[in-house]
């Protein structure tokens, strides 16, 4: 199947997603008219570059057919429009290819993230909530809606762990280049010295997943009531309104307790576990494919070192694809569209290099 081909069988197909958001019985089910509205949205948004490429690809067809025109300024003007055409054509076809490689179906999906402090003792902490920031920040941005799972504090204000949820049209598939160790360099506020320190914090970005996608066995499952713990793990009521989930089999274990109802934190619980499972399994299988095929632009090796952040230097550096920026203060203030941009260009030049 040639590029025109590839486009117009997705212009058909968005065609179809129109035509079903029509039908009634899907306008009852709000899940299903949720999910039909996302997929029309990717499609319309792979169908920008294939429609601009059919522009031009439909437009040189007709000057060429122009110069056999018996009008000698006709012929000549259809020249001048072949030229012009045909320096658009290689750019308007490597953006439709780009738009056409295959998206992971997960890339719509809402988001989890998993952030907690690495090496470096309270720096680290702070840093680790200065991520948070960072993240909150840019989802606040696009529109997206957070919501706090579970978080430990230290007692001057880091972050050793917070897991949240970010909502929103294509959370994961922008959040996912985000999974890794992320590394800073800076003088902490409490050194007297001036001494440049290094910290790391770790995060990990799931897509959430839905029952129907990854079906878990309730067996497989102990789910424990517990009271809500504070920082340095006291427990902070007498209210068994917190959700302890260990998944058997792989020993995954999710602490659930910011929801007001036992009930609230079990469904919250029971979605990360679900996450967290199928997160593991699809490591499982990645592991098992050929190393030598795997994408450089990591995604999920929560043990690869992404990105450093020099604040005496003032740049970001992401070492998966070399790249550094600067205004590092505007970065950890949540302007970091450029960096995932990049990452998203280095793995769709991946894909169309690779084929």
């Amino acid at each position: 199947m040639n590029l025109k081909e590839q486009i117009e069988c997705k212009q058909k197909e968005l065609q179809e997603i129109n035509e079903a958001l029509m039908r009634p019985e899907n306008l009852q089910h709000s899940k299903k008219l949720e999910k039909l509205n996302r997929t029309r949205h990717a499609l319309a948004k792979i169908l920008e570059p294939g429609e601009t490429y059919l522009s031009i690809l439909a437009q040189l067809e007709s000057a060429r057919r122009s110069l056999e025109d018996d009008d000698a300024d006709i012929r000549a003007l259809a020249e001048e429009e072949i030229s012009l055409l045909e320096t658009q054509m290689p750019d308007a076809e490597e953006q439709a290819k780009r738009a056409l490689i295959p998206r992971d179906p997960l890339d719509d999906n809402d988001a989890i993230l998993e952030i907690r402090a690495g090496a470096g003792g309270d720096e680290a902490a702070l840093f680790a909530g200065d991520l948070v920031r960072m993240y909150q920040i840019f989802g606040e941005k696009q529109g997206w809606k957070k919501e706090l799972v579970s978080q430990s504090l230290n007692d001057i204000g880091g972050v050793k762990e917070m897991i949240f949820e970010l909502h929103g049209t294509g959370t994961y598939g922008l959040m996912k280049y985000e999974s890794g160790v992320h590394r800073v360099q800076r003088v902490p506020k409490t050194e007297k010295q001036g001494r440049i320190h290094t910290s790391t914090a770790t995060v990990a970005v799931l897509p959430v997943i839905e029952e129907e996608e990854f079906h878990i066995d309730m067996g497989d499952l102990d789910i424990e009531a517990t009271t809500s713990t504070g920082a340095g793990g006291q427990s902070v009521n007498t209210t068994y309104s917190a959700i302890r989930i260990i998944h058997k089999p792989t020993g995954i274990m999710v602490y659930c307790q910011e929801e007001r109802s036992q009930r609230q934190n079990k469904e919250r619980a029971l979605q990360i576990i679900r996450a967290r499972v199928f997160a593991y399994e699809q490591e499982k299988k990645q592991a098992e494919l050929d190393a030598n095929r795997r994408s450089q632009i990591g995604t999920g090796d929560r043990s690869e070192k992404i990105r450093t952040y020099n604040e005496p230097q003032d740049r970001v550096t992401d070492h998966r694809i070399g790249t550094t920026w600067h205004n590092l203060p505007a970065i950890l203030g949540g302007e970091i569209h450029e960096v995932i941009q990049e990452l998203q260009l280095a793995a769709e030049r991946q894909v169309v290099s690779e084929k």
